[in-house]
Protein backbone atom coordinates (compact mmCIF):
# COMPACT_ATOMS: atom_id res chain seq x y z
CA UNK A 1 0.00 0.00 0.00
CA UNK A 2 1.33 3.94 -0.46
CA UNK A 3 3.03 5.13 2.70
CA UNK A 4 2.45 8.12 0.42
CA UNK A 5 -0.98 9.54 -0.86
CA UNK A 6 -1.78 12.47 -2.66
CA UNK A 7 -4.88 14.25 -2.91
CA UNK A 8 -6.51 13.18 -5.64
CA UNK A 9 -5.04 9.36 -5.63
CA UNK A 10 -7.51 8.86 -2.28
CA UNK A 11 -10.61 7.61 -3.58
CA UNK A 12 -7.77 4.76 -4.85
CA UNK A 13 -6.71 4.25 -0.97
CA UNK A 14 -9.96 2.82 0.55
CA UNK A 15 -9.75 -0.15 -2.48
CA UNK A 16 -6.14 -0.72 -1.61
CA UNK A 17 -7.18 -1.24 1.68
CA UNK A 18 -10.21 -3.62 1.31
CA UNK A 19 -7.69 -5.95 -1.44
CA UNK A 20 -5.22 -5.73 1.55
CA UNK A 21 -7.15 -6.33 4.14
CA UNK A 22 -9.01 -9.30 2.15
CA UNK A 23 -5.08 -10.92 1.57
CA UNK A 24 -4.10 -10.63 5.24
CA UNK A 25 -7.42 -12.87 6.22
CA UNK A 26 -6.86 -15.13 3.33
CA UNK A 27 -2.53 -15.39 4.34
CA UNK A 28 -3.87 -16.28 8.28
CA UNK A 29 -6.41 -18.93 7.27
CA UNK A 30 -7.22 -21.48 4.59
CA UNK A 31 -10.01 -18.99 2.88
CA UNK A 32 -9.97 -18.09 -0.83
CA UNK A 33 -10.72 -15.16 -1.06
CA UNK A 34 -9.27 -15.17 -5.09
CA UNK A 35 -13.04 -14.65 -6.52
CA UNK A 36 -13.43 -11.18 -4.49
CA UNK A 37 -10.26 -9.76 -4.39
CA UNK A 38 -9.92 -10.18 -8.37
CA UNK A 39 -13.01 -7.27 -9.25
CA UNK A 40 -11.54 -5.36 -6.81
CA UNK A 41 -8.18 -5.07 -8.46
CA UNK A 42 -9.73 -4.77 -11.48
CA UNK A 43 -12.04 -1.66 -10.75
CA UNK A 44 -8.76 -0.58 -8.77
CA UNK A 45 -6.72 -0.78 -12.33
CA UNK A 46 -9.70 0.88 -14.20
CA UNK A 47 -10.06 3.63 -11.41
CA UNK A 48 -6.10 4.48 -11.36
CA UNK A 49 -6.41 4.97 -15.54
CA UNK A 50 -8.87 7.34 -14.97
CA UNK A 51 -7.85 9.32 -12.72
CA UNK A 52 -4.58 9.72 -14.50
CA UNK A 53 -5.64 10.32 -17.66
CA UNK A 54 -7.32 13.46 -16.76
CA UNK A 55 -4.83 14.87 -14.42
CA UNK A 56 -4.85 18.85 -14.03
CA UNK A 57 -1.73 20.52 -14.75
CA UNK A 58 -1.03 20.81 -10.93
CA UNK A 59 -1.68 17.26 -10.15
CA UNK A 60 1.24 16.68 -12.70
CA UNK A 61 3.52 18.55 -10.56
CA UNK A 62 2.52 16.68 -7.69
CA UNK A 63 2.97 13.52 -9.58
CA UNK A 64 6.55 14.92 -10.39
CA UNK A 65 7.52 15.68 -6.96
CA UNK A 66 5.91 12.45 -5.04
CA UNK A 67 9.05 11.56 -2.87
CA UNK A 68 8.84 7.89 -4.28
CA UNK A 69 8.94 8.49 -7.76
CA UNK A 70 12.49 7.42 -9.30
CA UNK A 71 15.42 9.63 -9.07
CA UNK A 72 18.96 9.49 -11.23
CA UNK A 73 20.51 7.01 -8.91
CA UNK A 74 17.65 4.68 -9.30
CA UNK A 75 17.92 4.58 -12.94
CA UNK A 76 21.40 4.48 -13.10
CA UNK A 77 20.96 1.28 -11.47
CA UNK A 78 18.06 -0.33 -13.76
CA UNK A 79 18.44 1.51 -17.33
CA UNK A 80 22.38 1.69 -17.50
CA UNK A 81 24.94 -0.80 -15.68
CA UNK A 82 28.58 -0.80 -14.45
CA UNK A 83 28.00 3.15 -13.22
CA UNK A 84 31.18 4.63 -12.25
CA UNK A 85 30.54 8.10 -10.18
CA UNK A 86 33.16 10.86 -10.84
CA UNK A 87 33.25 13.83 -8.38
CA UNK A 88 34.49 17.15 -8.12
CA UNK A 89 34.26 20.76 -10.68
CA UNK A 90 38.31 21.00 -10.08
CA UNK A 91 37.95 24.07 -8.75
CA UNK A 92 35.74 24.55 -5.24
CA UNK A 93 34.36 21.17 -4.29
CA UNK A 94 31.89 18.53 -5.16
CA UNK A 95 28.28 18.75 -5.04
CA UNK A 96 25.85 15.99 -4.23
CA UNK A 97 22.93 17.55 -5.81
CA UNK A 98 24.76 16.24 -9.66
CA UNK A 99 25.61 12.89 -9.93
CA UNK A 100 27.78 11.88 -12.85
CA UNK A 101 30.32 9.69 -14.40
CA UNK A 102 30.43 6.36 -16.94
CA UNK A 103 28.22 4.02 -17.88
CA UNK A 104 27.22 1.36 -19.84
CA UNK A 105 24.06 1.39 -21.76
CA UNK A 106 23.24 -1.74 -24.01
CA UNK A 107 27.11 -2.36 -23.84
CA UNK A 108 27.62 1.83 -25.08
CA UNK A 109 29.79 3.70 -23.10
CA UNK A 110 28.17 6.89 -22.23
CA UNK A 111 28.27 10.06 -19.88
CA UNK A 112 25.20 9.88 -17.17
CA UNK A 113 24.68 13.59 -15.64
CA UNK A 114 21.55 13.77 -13.69
CA UNK A 115 20.00 15.76 -10.30
CA UNK A 116 19.78 13.84 -7.20
CA UNK A 117 17.12 14.31 -4.57
CA UNK A 118 17.15 12.89 -1.44
CA UNK A 119 14.39 9.95 0.07
CA UNK A 120 14.59 11.61 4.04
CA UNK A 121 15.45 14.79 5.62
CA UNK A 122 18.71 13.75 6.31
CA UNK A 123 19.71 12.85 2.39
CA UNK A 124 17.89 16.02 1.48
CA UNK A 125 20.09 18.25 2.96
CA UNK A 126 22.75 16.65 1.35
CA UNK A 127 21.68 16.74 -1.68
CA UNK A 128 20.20 20.22 -1.33
CA UNK A 129 16.64 18.46 -2.35
CA UNK A 130 18.18 18.33 -6.03
CA UNK A 131 19.56 22.41 -6.49
CA UNK A 132 22.77 22.17 -7.10
CA UNK A 133 25.30 25.17 -6.50
CA UNK A 134 27.58 26.68 -9.58
CA UNK A 135 30.15 23.71 -8.81
CA UNK A 136 27.69 21.52 -9.41
CA UNK A 137 26.96 22.48 -12.86
CA UNK A 138 30.78 23.09 -13.53
CA UNK A 139 31.74 19.52 -12.93
CA UNK A 140 28.66 18.34 -14.90
CA UNK A 141 30.33 20.69 -17.66
CA UNK A 142 33.72 18.81 -16.53
CA UNK A 143 32.49 15.45 -17.65
CA UNK A 144 30.65 16.69 -20.94
CA UNK A 145 34.04 17.55 -22.19
CA UNK A 146 35.63 14.21 -21.01
CA UNK A 147 32.58 12.53 -23.24
CA UNK A 148 33.95 14.57 -25.87
CA UNK A 149 37.32 13.76 -26.13
CA UNK A 150 36.14 9.98 -26.11
CA UNK A 151 33.15 10.61 -28.33
CA UNK A 152 30.55 9.22 -25.87
CA UNK A 153 27.18 10.38 -26.02
CA UNK A 154 26.21 12.69 -23.15
CA UNK A 155 22.75 11.69 -21.42
CA UNK A 156 21.51 14.21 -18.99
CA UNK A 157 18.44 13.51 -16.32
CA UNK A 158 16.76 16.47 -15.08
CA UNK A 159 15.26 16.64 -12.21
CA UNK A 160 15.20 19.74 -9.94
CA UNK A 161 12.76 22.72 -8.40
CA UNK A 162 15.88 25.11 -9.94
CA UNK A 163 19.97 25.89 -9.52
CA UNK A 164 20.23 26.89 -5.38
CA UNK A 165 19.80 30.92 -5.19
CA UNK A 166 21.71 31.09 -2.10
CA UNK A 167 23.92 33.68 -1.08
CA UNK A 168 27.14 31.32 -1.51
CA UNK A 169 26.03 30.04 -4.80
CA UNK A 170 25.60 33.33 -6.12
CA UNK A 171 29.02 34.96 -4.77
CA UNK A 172 30.29 31.66 -7.08
CA UNK A 173 28.99 32.85 -9.98
CA UNK A 174 26.12 30.42 -10.09
CA UNK A 175 24.36 32.65 -13.49
CA UNK A 176 28.25 32.55 -15.01
CA UNK A 177 27.98 28.38 -14.67
CA UNK A 178 24.33 28.25 -15.72
CA UNK A 179 25.43 30.06 -18.86
CA UNK A 180 29.12 28.72 -20.01
CA UNK A 181 27.20 25.15 -19.64
CA UNK A 182 24.52 26.59 -22.17
CA UNK A 183 27.43 28.20 -24.83
CA UNK A 184 29.36 25.03 -24.51
CA UNK A 185 26.08 22.20 -25.00
CA UNK A 186 25.52 23.93 -27.71
CA UNK A 187 28.85 23.47 -29.63
CA UNK A 188 29.81 19.92 -27.94
CA UNK A 189 31.04 17.39 -30.65
CA UNK A 190 29.13 14.70 -29.21
CA UNK A 191 25.57 13.38 -29.61
CA UNK A 192 23.10 14.59 -26.24
CA UNK A 193 20.05 13.61 -24.72
CA UNK A 194 18.29 14.50 -21.88
CA UNK A 195 15.40 12.86 -19.90
CA UNK A 196 13.46 15.06 -18.25
CA UNK A 197 12.16 12.56 -15.03
CA UNK A 198 10.68 14.81 -12.38
CA UNK A 199 10.76 18.59 -12.46
CA UNK A 200 12.38 20.44 -14.61
CA UNK A 201 12.74 24.05 -13.07
CA UNK A 202 14.28 27.01 -14.25
CA UNK A 203 17.47 27.28 -15.51
CA UNK A 204 18.88 24.61 -13.15
CA UNK A 205 17.20 22.41 -15.10
CA UNK A 206 18.79 24.01 -18.61
CA UNK A 207 21.93 24.38 -17.33
CA UNK A 208 22.02 20.12 -18.34
CA UNK A 209 19.13 20.10 -20.62
CA UNK A 210 20.70 21.63 -24.07
CA UNK A 211 20.45 18.78 -25.95
CA UNK A 212 20.02 17.07 -29.46
CA UNK A 213 16.73 15.25 -28.21
CA UNK A 214 15.12 16.38 -25.11
CA UNK A 215 12.78 13.93 -23.46
CA UNK A 216 10.06 13.82 -20.95
CA UNK A 217 8.16 11.69 -18.80
CA UNK A 218 4.65 11.82 -19.30
CA UNK A 219 4.10 13.24 -15.66
CA UNK A 220 7.04 15.09 -15.23
CA UNK A 221 7.15 18.64 -15.62
CA UNK A 222 9.30 21.56 -17.19
CA UNK A 223 9.02 25.34 -16.57
CA UNK A 224 10.68 28.22 -16.34
CA UNK A 225 9.57 28.88 -12.89
CA UNK A 226 6.71 26.68 -10.14
CA UNK A 227 3.42 27.41 -9.95
CA UNK A 228 3.54 28.73 -6.75
CA UNK A 229 6.28 30.90 -7.66
CA UNK A 230 4.89 32.41 -10.50
CA UNK A 231 1.40 32.36 -8.52
CA UNK A 232 3.70 34.52 -5.85
CA UNK A 233 4.84 36.75 -8.76
CA UNK A 234 1.81 37.51 -10.76
CA UNK A 235 -0.76 38.01 -8.23
CA UNK A 236 0.95 37.86 -4.93
CA UNK A 237 -0.57 35.16 -3.89
CA UNK A 238 1.00 31.34 -3.74
CA UNK A 239 -2.61 29.69 -3.15
CA UNK A 240 -2.95 30.40 -6.85
CA UNK A 241 -1.24 28.10 -8.32
CA UNK A 242 -3.65 25.68 -10.38
CA UNK A 243 -4.14 28.83 -12.41
CA UNK A 244 -0.51 29.63 -12.80
CA UNK A 245 0.54 25.90 -13.15
CA UNK A 246 -2.31 26.12 -16.49
CA UNK A 247 -1.07 29.43 -18.21
CA UNK A 248 2.53 28.24 -18.27
CA UNK A 249 2.23 24.90 -20.36
CA UNK A 250 4.10 22.86 -18.23
CA UNK A 251 3.17 19.44 -19.13
CA UNK A 252 4.89 17.11 -21.47
CA UNK A 253 1.43 17.18 -23.95
CA UNK A 254 1.96 21.43 -23.91
CA UNK A 255 5.81 21.21 -24.48
CA UNK A 256 5.83 18.55 -27.10
CA UNK A 257 2.79 20.95 -29.11
CA UNK A 258 4.87 23.83 -28.50
CA UNK A 259 7.94 22.13 -29.80
CA UNK A 260 9.68 22.41 -26.48
CA UNK A 261 10.57 19.23 -26.47
CA UNK A 262 10.80 15.87 -29.29
CA UNK A 263 9.41 12.74 -27.26
CA UNK A 264 6.73 12.12 -24.22
CA UNK A 265 8.16 8.59 -22.58
CA UNK A 266 4.46 6.63 -21.33
CA UNK A 267 4.35 5.85 -18.00
CA UNK A 268 2.49 2.99 -16.40
CA UNK A 269 -0.95 3.82 -14.55
CA UNK A 270 -0.42 5.20 -11.01
CA UNK A 271 2.63 6.94 -12.52
CA UNK A 272 6.60 6.61 -11.99
CA UNK A 273 6.29 5.55 -8.10
CA UNK A 274 3.73 3.06 -8.83
CA UNK A 275 5.94 0.90 -11.24
CA UNK A 276 9.62 1.96 -11.05
CA UNK A 277 10.56 -1.28 -13.12
CA UNK A 278 8.40 -0.73 -16.12
CA UNK A 279 8.58 3.28 -15.90
CA UNK A 280 12.54 2.25 -16.14
CA UNK A 281 12.39 -0.02 -19.19
CA UNK A 282 10.15 2.41 -21.26
CA UNK A 283 13.22 5.19 -20.50
CA UNK A 284 15.86 2.45 -21.39
CA UNK A 285 14.48 2.12 -24.39
CA UNK A 286 14.01 5.28 -25.67
CA UNK A 287 17.21 6.58 -24.71
CA UNK A 288 18.72 3.56 -26.42
CA UNK A 289 17.08 4.04 -29.83
CA UNK A 290 17.87 7.93 -29.66
CA UNK A 291 21.85 7.13 -28.95
CA UNK A 292 21.51 4.19 -31.65
CA UNK A 293 20.31 6.86 -34.14
CA UNK A 294 22.61 10.19 -33.29
CA UNK A 295 25.56 8.44 -33.10
CA UNK A 296 25.07 7.85 -36.91
CA UNK A 297 25.10 11.47 -37.66
CA UNK A 298 28.27 13.01 -39.11
CA UNK A 299 29.01 15.61 -36.26
CA UNK A 300 29.19 19.01 -38.41
CA UNK A 301 25.24 17.94 -39.31
CA UNK A 302 24.87 17.31 -35.77
CA UNK A 303 25.36 20.74 -34.36
CA UNK A 304 23.59 22.08 -37.92
CA UNK A 305 20.37 20.57 -36.37
CA UNK A 306 21.36 21.07 -33.35
CA UNK A 307 21.73 25.00 -33.88
CA UNK A 308 18.60 24.95 -35.97
CA UNK A 309 16.40 23.25 -33.56
CA UNK A 310 16.75 25.93 -30.40
CA UNK A 311 16.63 28.82 -32.96
CA UNK A 312 13.56 28.14 -34.22
CA UNK A 313 12.21 27.73 -30.53
CA UNK A 314 9.77 31.04 -30.24
CA UNK A 315 9.36 32.35 -33.39
CA UNK A 316 6.71 34.14 -33.64
CA UNK A 317 3.89 34.03 -36.42
CA UNK A 318 1.19 36.82 -37.21
CA UNK A 319 -2.51 35.35 -37.69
Amino acid sequence: MATHTLDFERPLLELERQIEEMKRVAGEGSVDVAKEIAPLEKRLAELRGEIYRNLTPMQRVQVARHPRRPYTLDYLSTVFTDFVELHGDRLFRDDPAIVGGWARLDGMSVMVIGHQKGRDTKENLRRNFGMAHPEGYRKALRLMRLAEQFHAPVITLVDTPGAYPGLGAEERGQAEAIARNLVEMATLRTPIITAVIGEGGSGGALAVGLADRVLMLENSVYSVISPEGCAAILWKDASLRERAAEALKITAEDLLELGVIDEIIAEPPGGAHADPEATAAALGDTLRRHTRHLRKVRIEKLLKRREEKYLSMGALSEK
